[in-house]
């Protein structure tokens, strides 16, 4: 499987589960406290199988910028949980970083 793909489902899964997370209410919801265990479960073995390319610190740069963001988006919209300016600045200087990772380092091996 690519890396990159595999980041991408670690990335996916980890929001689902953080997202579940709240949904758990302190896990004592049954559903939403199984789909956190399951989003954990697979974002760590997706993770596992991009780290066969990927450094770890650049990996999980990228896992846990993505994740704040779209954790944050979606916190946004399930749960109205409001960004002021300063968290929007925050996370656009994380996309930033993101970015920066991937087109400039030579630690990918571009």
């Amino acid at each position: 499987m690519n890396h990159w793909i595999a980041l991408a489902i670690a990335i996916v899964a980890e929001v689902i589960g953080t997202t579940a997370l709240k949904a758990s209410n302190e896990f004592t919801r049954l559903y939403p406290s199984l789909i956190v265990v399951v989003g954990y479960g697979t974002a760590f073995y997706f993770m596992s199988i991009s780290l066969r390319i990927l450094p770890v610190g650049i990996m999980y740069a990228i896992w846990s910028g993505m994740g704040i963001v779209l954790i944050s988006i979606l916190g946004w919209l399930a749960y109205r949980q409001a960004l002021d300016v300063p968290a929007m600045i925050g996370m656009a200087f994380i996309i930033a970083g993101v970015i920066i990772i991937n087109m400039f380092s030579k630690t990918l091996g571009h």
